[in-house]
């Protein structure tokens, strides 16, 4: 769960820390206050894109630090080959410039990890999240995270069959077509198997060619040092004299015994570098032909990397790709007939399993529509209907061969239809915090954050978002931003927001309030600034009320 959030220069917020409990975490405030920025500031800690806009005015950087648990994040961590203590610690700064850094404990990445990690961690639901229920193109992936699918065996079989069909595909040409690209193959079958091109021997070529180039000083070089070691005062003549001098001189003191060696070991090494010299200068035949022979065979490769866009060392691979495919063209009418087979055999084991998925979808489009119907009565729907229709297809996709549809009849009488054309504002928000609560139960993210997904809603209804935000705080963290003291009075942990002037600047202020807080914030919520005894005492009734119903929610999980 998220333990504990830091912001520092993010736009009206100076300062902040923010410790969370487990359980339902409320933040309310005046509107303009500041809620919304710590929303957008734990999105940007947790890997959503950031602009300089974010930064406080006059501040040169803004920064959020966030503290987790970091249980769930272990296989992350260890597969990025990060360090964590007790504590899983995400930062992210921001600098005036734009740019923005990331840290996982400590350790620098990317933003994309940093999204990575964060998605494990926290889900965040705002004011909009009801209109991505109007998208049918999401239903399908909402019914199978419910029903739990396993994919993969579909999906496996399904590239197969489309690496088989793309493979038909490029044999399936017109005669034309086929005698270019043979006629084009064979040309370049040809003109390789002439050049014989080895891997390395660009290298090896441009090597000799520079040592053919410098030949002269070369020579003269050698010559140079050959005198200087082997003439009748050289090195090594000298080097043997004194190696003998010092021999005897060593017979007469062990002191000079180590001398010694080191003078034979020197003569010994002159020797070999003077044998090595004269063996080279011997086996060195330059001619000018060699030269240009060189030159023409490097021109002719640096020909062969432009024409065929391969290095020279790719050439010899290049060669047997073009061999094979000439193979392929050759023996196209074989080869189409044994695709043909195995296109269908793999089609029909696609088929099998695309219906194995569409068996399980059907099943758990009934324990859903009915799980979500029940929420949607508990949200003062009651004559509602949700329908999970399930429309097979004629072709496959990645996903099987299925498509899905979310349908409502909000009142009773009325034939369910997509939800963009039946339900209200109000209605969008209920239908989206249901199905929250009900795919929340196979969802591992620890965290929920909800901001403001109370507009549209009122009275009773308000009273039983409430609840149910209570109730799904049962199996996880729940943060909540809003204006209602239905949702307000079920918090385990209630924080107000308050924006004052310091000056000729404004600031946000966050504090965690104590139950007489709690009770003013209630009556504010009820009545504005006209807190009055009446309100007071309806708040601490409605603090009452929401105490027993979560004592009663305590009660049914024990």
């Amino acid at each position: 769960m998220l333990q504990e959030l830091r912001i520092e220069n993010v736009a009206v917020i100076e300062y902040a820390e923010i410790r969370f409990g487990q359980g339902l975490n409320v933040m309310t405030g005046e509107t303009g206050a500041g809620k919304s920025i710590v929303i957008d500031s734990i999105a940007a800690v947790t890997g959503s894109r950031v602009s300089r806009d974010l930064i406080r005015s006059g501040a040169e950087r803004a920064t959020v630090t966030a503290v987790f648990d970091k249980e769930i994040a272990e296989d992350w961590l260890r597969e990025n080959e990060i360090d964590a203590d007790d504590e899983l610690i995400l930062q992210r700064r921001i600098s005036a410039d734009g740019k923005s850094s990331c840290r996982v404990c400590g350790f620098p990445v990317s933003a994309a990890q940093l999204k990575s990690i964060g998605s494990l961690l926290l889900e965040i639901h705002g004011q909009n999240d009801g209109l991505q229920l109007l998208d049918e193109r999401k239903h399908l992936a909402a019914l199978d995270r419910f029903a739990g699918l396993n994919l993969a065996p579909y999906r496996d079989s399904y590239e197969k069959l489309c690496f088989l069909k793309n493979e038909r595909n490029q044999l399936t040409m017109n005669e034309e077509e086929k005698e270019r690209l043979q006629e084009q193959l064979l040309d370049s079958i040809s003109e390789l198997e002439r050049m014989q091109v080895r891997e390395g021997e660009q290298d090896e070529l441009a090597a000799r060619r520079d040592l053919l180039r410098n030949s002269e000083k070369l020579m003269e070089n050698i010559f140079a040092a050959r005198k200087a070691l082997s003439s009748e005062n050289g090195a090594l003549a000298s080097a043997q004299d004194a190696s003998w001098q010092c021999r005897r001189a060593a017979a007469y003191t062990a002191d000079l015994e180590q001398a010694a060696g080191n003078l034979e070991q020197a003569v010994f090494l002159l020797t070999d570098a003077a044998e090595v010299l004269q063996d080279f200068e011997e086996s060195m035949s330059f001619s000018p032909e060699e030269y240009d022979r060189l030159e023409q065979r490097l021109r002719d490769i640096a020909r062969l990397e432009r024409k065929y866009r391969r290095s020279a060392d790719e050439l010899p691979a290049y060669l047997d790709e073009c061999r094979s495919r000439l193979d392929e063209i050759s023996f196209s009418e074989e080869r189409l007939q044994k695709l043909n087979v195995e296109i269908e055999q793999q089609n029909h084991q696609c088929r099998q399993l695309a219906e194995e998925l569409h068996q399980q979808r059907l099943q758990a489009s009934l324990i859903l529509s009915a799980q979500i119907e029940k929420e949607l009565h508990d949200l003062s729907m009651p004559s509602a209907r949700f329908i999970t229709e399930l429309i097979p297809t004629d072709s496959l996709s990645e996903t099987g061969n299925d498509s899905v549809r979310f349908l409502l009849s909000a009142n009773r009488g009325e034939d369910p239809g997509r939800i963009s054309r039946i339900a209200s504002g109000g209605e969008l928000s209920r239908i989206m915090l249901a199905m929250k609560n009900v795919l929340s139960r196979n969802d591992p993210v620890p965290t929920m954050i909800f901001d403001e997904i109370d507009t549209g809603v009122s009275g009773i209804a308000a009273q039983r978002v409430g609840e149910k935000l209570a109730n799904l705080s049962l199996r996880k963290q729940v943060l909540c931003v809003t204006h209602l003291p239905q949702l307000a009075s079920m918090a385990d942990f209630h924080y107000v927001i308050e924006k004052h002037e310091t000056g000729d600047r404004t600031a946000t202020e966050l504090r965690v309030l104590d139950q007489d807080g709690r009770s003013r914030e209630l009556a504010r919520l009820h009545g504005g600034d006209n807190i009055t005894e009446t309100t007071l005492r309806s708040a601490e009734e409605q603090l009452h009320y929401a105490e027993q119903y979560k004592l009663g929610l305590n009660t049914q999980t024990e």
